[in-house]
């Protein structure tokens, strides 16, 4: 049987109706934006324009907004296969034709596009304010360095990490809560050395950004193929390994 987007897009449509319906996942998606932009605004308003530390002000208030796409899917991603389990709607849903591959992409696509747009959002949002309401030194010290490129190309490749590491927590445990721990720790390494680059503790460069996002891209392109492998239908249905 061929892969089937047809059938990726039933159950993404349907994965994103259920979050419509979920407390804890609308509560997460919005939560963890507003919280991760209040106080970078505030503190790149209220920075001195004469200070050295201007540029690690800058890093650290934008590096508050690369925690929205790896915190946020890899807590609703942890939930994606342990919570329907517990919720009894798994086994129907691995009862039809779909594939695995189907039902894990569809389940990636389902938490990469909402967070891809609420993480977009909130950067023009703090673009905004920060236009609007910051010294105008502040403004072009943001768009002088690599502030925004890091941004925009690493908010997506971040995502996928936390996206399948949450996907593959998920398939593996049997607690949403302690999916939901193991998911948040295993999506922190590759923001620890974004978070080095943006704090100028690393020292910046165009090589390194392109390998890291390179190395990103790999892994995200990989882990569809390696969480599919670890996917074990007869055990998610029945509890018991083949």
């Amino acid at each position: 049987m061929s892969f089937s987007w047809t059938r990726v897009g039933a159950i993404m449509h349907k994965e994103l109706r259920d979050y419509r319906r979920n407390r804890f996942v609308i509560g997460t998606m919005a939560a963890v934006p507003a919280l991760f932009i209040i106080l970078p605004t505030i503190q790149l308003i209220a920075a001195n324009t004469t200070s050295r530390a201007l540029s690690l002000r800058i890093g650290l208030s934008l590096l508050y907004m690369l925690v929205i796409p790896v915190t946020m899917p890899s807590v609703v991603c942890a939930y994606s296969v342990v919570g329907e389990r517990e919720q009894g709607t798994l086994e129907p849903i691995l009862s039809t034709p779909i594939q695995r591959e189907e039902f894990l992409i569809a389940k990636a696509l389902a938490a990469f596009a909402p967070t891809l747009v609420i993480a977009y959002v909130v950067f023009g949002v703090f673009l905004g304010i920060a236009a609007l309401f910051a010294h105008p030194a502040i403004v072009s010290a943001i768009y002088a360095g690599s502030h925004v490129m890091v941004q925009l190309l690493f908010t997506p490749l971040l995502a996928g990490w936390a996206i399948w590491v949450g996907i593959a927590v998920s398939t593996r445990s049997t607690d949403v809560r302690v999916a939901q721990q193991l998911s948040v720790l295993g999506s922190v390494p590759p923001l620890i050395i974004v978070a080095l680059m943006s704090l100028n503790v690393i020292s910046e460069s165009t090589e390194l950004a392109v390998g890291l996002a390179a190395a990103l891209l790999a892994f995200d392109l990989l882990a569809w193929r390696a969480v599919a492998q670890m996917f074990d239908r007869e055990r998610l249905v029945t509890g018991r390994r083949r």
